[in-house]
């Protein structure tokens, strides 16, 4: 699609990147912004201001989803959205999820500067709480868009301080019933996400931008074994129940597993690991441990996982401690639709930037965006593959490609008839 006189002012993007990594609770350059605290708040009311500034209409869900909508010609069409998250673990940096929500708005900033006229109306959508940090549970604000988490059970979620979610949010203003949430199928035209790659693949082969065909199924389970402590120099070897042994045999057996699948897309990872007493001279007596599994085929990763929840079973009883566990969620994957898939690469084209196509390991809001309508992924790279550190990093100029293609992206499908 021709937009005559399309300039993305990436160096605006990138001081309002600077500016957002500001509210944080940390001190920089490390960012922390977990879900609903103070600074979390504070970055919310920046980008609303942003939001309206840009003559969006902002409004705000029980959640505490944002969405700042730019009316099209014709409002009684589905929309096209684009956007992410801005929350952010504690200690991680300024470019995960934030270049999805920033880049969005400087792609409709863009389009009105070239006086583009869309069809449909373009929303742009600041999902609550991706990051697991607050609750045990990422994607929860898409997950509840999307209908695939229960209110009751999302208002339920309590914090380490027994916080619930219900609480939580109405003291911050956001009032209502979780059941209004969620969307209807179809509700929009489309969804595209922005975002670093969070990997090394498009800095290795020097492209600046990757195309997403599919986002992998995450799953995660917890595991807890509960033997017998006591003072590490009083019990014999024989008769000890020592609760980390088993644990640290089912770490190896984790990393087996994922090795053992026949695919490089399957991934397994221990990531949490707790020790009670935690003492050098007292046994173990209970471990309680998280795993991570996932891919892009839904059978392949289940059956892993299936194989590491026996195996997790059979080593405790082999070592003669109880043994629990639980599944905290296995989501599906996602196919990215073939024709945004198209309309990236053919906006790849009019930028006269190069591509890959390519997977996403990582996953993101959009993997529960697929529930409601057809999706999109626009990656671009970061510095050494980092993501999730103080030093993470996308360069203005790597940006601004990313909400270039972003912005012929949206047109293009902003134009497509009913």
């Amino acid at each position: 699609m021709a937009l005559s006189g399309l300039t993305i002012d990436y160096t605006r993007t990138q001081r309002e990147l600077d500016r957002l990594a500001e509210f944080s609770s940390v001190s920089a350059p490390a960012v922390g912004r977990v879900m609903l605290s103070d600074a979390d708040m504070a970055a919310r009311d920046y980008l609303k201001s942003l939001f309206a500034d840009a003559g969006l209409r902002v409004h705000t869900d029980p959640a505490g989803n944002v969405f700042a909508r730019w009316i099209g010609a014709e409002p009684s069409l589905p929309a096209v959205v684009t956007g992410s998250h801005t929350d952010a673990i504690p200690y991680s940096g300024k470019y995960d999820g934030t270049v999805g929500v920033l880049g969005g708005l400087e792609a409709i900033r863009s389009l009105q500067r070239c006086n583009f006229q869309p069809r449909r109306s373009l929303e742009l959508l600041m999902f609550t709480s991706e990051e697991p940090t607050r609750y045990g549970v990422g994607c929860l604000g898409s997950r509840l868009l999307s209908g695939s988490l229960e209110p009751s059970r999302a208002d339920a979620l309590l914090d380490e301080s027994a916080d619930a979610f219900s609480e939580l949010r109405q003291r911050r203003g956001f009032s209502g019933s979780l059941s209004d949430v969620r969307l209807a199928e179809g509700h929009y035209h489309a969804f595209v996400e922005l975002h670093t790659e969070q990997g090394p693949l498009l800095e290795r082969d020097g492209l600046p931008i990757g195309i997403v065909t599919a986002i992998a199924a995450p799953a995660a389970i917890r595991v807890t074994y509960t033997g017998e402590g006591g003072h590490a120099g009083a019990v014999l070897m024989p008769d000890r129940r020592d609760a980390l042994l088993p644990a640290a045999e089912l770490a190896l057996e984790v990393d087996r597993a994922a090795r053992g699948s026949g695919s490089l897309d399957t991934v397994a990872t221990m990531g949490l690991l707790q020790v009670h007493p935690g003492a050098v001279n007292g046994i173990p007596s209970r471990t309680y441990m998280e795993i991570d599994v996932r891919d892009v085929q839904l059978g392949r990763r289940d059956q892993v996982l299936s194989h590491i929840e026996e195996l997790a079973m059979r080593i405790g009883a082999r070592r003669n401690v109880e043994a629990s566990v639980e599944r905290i969620n296995a989501d599906p994957p996602a196919q990215c639709d073939p024709q945004i898939a198209a309309t990236i690469e053919a906006a790849c084209h009019d930028a006269g930037l190069q591509y890959q196509r390519m997977i996403s390991r990582a996953y993101h809001d959009s993997l529960f965006m697929a529930l409601l309508c057809p999706i999109g992924m626009i990656f671009i790279p970061c510095r050494g593959g980092v993501s999730h550190r103080p030093d993470e990093y996308s360069s203005p100029e790597a940006i601004g490609a990313g909400v270039e293609v972003l912005a012929r992206t949206l047109a293009q499908l902003a134009e497509i008839a009913p």
